[in-house]
């Protein structure tokens, strides 16, 4: 056997590129790496058979040849099938032999397919390892807001297939953490999420993913309002607060500052449903400081209606301070209450919040006391 060893090698790449169409369409490194891990596992095999105490089948002695590249580059259902080829060339050269020879061959055989599975798993742990480390820098990186450089190469490196869109989910983590779960979860709403663990928090970094099936023309992506209310089954109890959305990944810190500083004053909102939009806590977050909630009080409310009409502004103020009541705003206006409904309805028009609505009424009042102050000269008498 040792004398025909060369010739089985030669016979077994002939065989696998005979066979194997992954393996013609691999550059000649590859290939000749291949043929190495080939030469390897029928050298061993001979010397093994030959003195039947020695080891020389364990995976460093065969795939010790191989370069580091090329378990990246070659699954384990490939080397799997290079495993039988092999096994079935050297069967087919000494068939006429006992059986003693072709039980060993079956055992080695074996031993190598376990030695195979072992080395994979190794590396799927090494890198399961390395990519939740990852992955939690990266989801710290975005909750600080602290870029560098690498960051899009760090999103890329962990497989991140995500485009467009992003928000940030905040929520309390459960005892038992089911990452896998929550991906499929996401994968079933086509999205993808990077999951990040800060002490008691559970934060979920999502984003829109292209769609595993073909899907009409025309159809709209999910809001990420239902794809948080499915994937809400995976956090533990307490509140769930979700970040507007922006624009791309990198811009992420600003839907988790927004979430944080909303899952920070959640409980502060009685009947708070979940998840929560961060915006829905914007008066909740400004009383507790957030210059965040601030601005966006001023430039998403206050500032609008003031550019827009002083006759809409005035007619806000009056109907909030006025308890809602369509009478009084218009007595205290001198004009008709259907005049106050049309102003209103104008209101929810310019900045997409309805006055008549409690918890938005809210939001509206804090705006305007928020802005007010911010613009000491509105002209407003106290």
């Amino acid at each position: 056997m040792r004398v025909i060893s060369g010739e089985l090698a030669t016979a077994t790449l002939k065989q696998l590129e005979d066979t194997l169409p992954w393996y013609g369409e691999m550059p000649p490194g590859r290939r000749s790496a291949v043929g190495l891990v080939a030469q390897a596992g029928i050298t061993s095999f001979i010397s093994w058979f030959e003195d039947p105490t020695t080891t020389p089948w364990i995976a460093a002695d065969v795939f010790g040849a191989a370069p580091r590249e090329l378990l990246r580059s070659v699954s384990l259902q490939q080397t799997l099938q290079l495993i039988r080829i092999t096994v079935e060339v050297v069967e087919a050269r000494v068939k006429a032999d006992d059986d003693v020879l072709r039980e060993a061959i079956l055992l080695y055989s074996r031993e190598i397919a376990f030695a195979s599975a072992d080395v994979y798993a190794r590396a799927a742990e090494a890198r399961g390892l390395w990519d939740a480390r990852l992955e939690a820098l990266v989801v710290d990186s975005i909750l600080s807001g602290e870029y560098d450089n690498e960051l899009p190469s760090r999103i890329a490196a962990l497989g991140w297939n995500g485009h467009g869109e992003v928000c940030v989910l905040v929520g309390t983590a459960p005892r038992m953490l089911d990452v896998d779960q929550l991906r499929r979860t996401a994968r079933h709403l086509d999205a993808d999420v990077l999951i990040g663990v800060q002490g008691s928090r559970l934060v979920l970094v999502i984003g829109r993913a292209a769609p595993r099936s073909e899907k009409p023309e025309g159809t709209e992506p999910l809001p990420f309002i239902t794809i948080a209310e499915q994937l809400e089954p995976g956090f533990g109890t307490g509140h769930l607060v979700l970040g507007p959305e922006v624009a791309s990944l990198v811009d992420a810190s600003k839907s988790a500052k927004a979430a944080l500083a909303g899952f920070a004053v959640a409980r502060s909102w009685r009947n708070a449903p979940r998840p929560t939009l961060a915006n829905d806590l914007l008066p909740e977050r400004a009383f507790a400081g957030d210059p965040l909630a601030r601005s966006t009080l001023i430039n998403k409310i206050y500032k609008p209606l003031q550019a827009h009409s002083t006759d809409l502004l005035t007619t806000l103020w009056c109907y909030l301070d006025n308890g809602r009541s369509l009478e009084a705003t218009a007595r205290e206006l001198f004009v008709h209450p259907n005049t106050v409904r049309y102003r209103l309805k104008r209101v929810s028009e310019v900045i997409g919040w309805d006055a008549t609505g409690a918890r938005e009424a809210l939001i509206l009042q804090a705006a305007l006391i928020v802005g007010s102050i911010s613009d000491p000269d509105s002209g407003r008498s106290n």
